[in-house]
């Protein structure tokens, strides 16, 4: 059988259409990893979409496939990496690496001097960033934007975050310096 076709590339207004699809699956993903997730609404997802500050993966015959998205925090001095996540029938194909190469590159353009990051309990995640020249760093070196942090209210493990007075948690933070690359 001959492979499906993927497509990467930045979200376009038409791909508001798959913004439950990628909330839902977000959520599934990491009940399934049990996993913290902060969660993300739909009208969340279609605002990245419309600024064009999205990337998404789709096949050939328009099936959503994945998607990340970025965000500017402290006055456009950091940018975070977020949302990543890819359709269970498309998983183990290179297909989040691709997303993620991207996202990183529209995260450069956008913001060439913002400090780029990454908050992720994923392995994998960790891996593709480590690709990109990202360091682990504690959560002191990334966002102090109060707004970033309330975003993990809804994450299973946020009473660990506030525990430790918002200074780690279960997640890894790690950090793309430009000033260092």
């Amino acid at each position: 059988m001959e492979s499906e076709r993927i497509i990467i590339r930045l979200a376009i207004a038409s791909d508001v259409m798959f913004a439950d699809q990628i909330i839902h699956e977000m959520e599934c993903s990491a009940i399934a990893r049990g996993s913290g997730i902060s969660k993300r609404s739909a009208a969340s997802i279609i605002e990245k979409i419309n600024d064009g500050k999205a990337v998404v993966a789709v096949t050939e015959q328009g099936e959503w496939v994945g998607f990340s998205y970025i965000e500017t925090w402290d006055n456009e001095q950091f940018v975070s990496n977020s949302g990543l996540i890819v359709s269970p029938k498309h998983r183990n194909n290179g297909v989040a690496s691709e997303i993620k190469d991207q996202i990183f590159q529209l995260s450069r353009n956008k913001y060439p001097s913002a400090k780029i990051f990454s908050i992720t309990s994923g392995l994998a995640i960790m891996k593709m960033n480590t690709r990109l020249g990202f360091e682990p760093v504690t959560y002191a070196e990334v966002v102090h934007e109060a707004r970033f942090w309330d975003g993990c209210k809804s994450c299973v493990n946020y009473n660990i975050l506030e525990s430790k007075n918002r200074c780690n948690c279960l997640c890894t933070a790690m950090l793309f310096n430009p000033q260092l690359n």
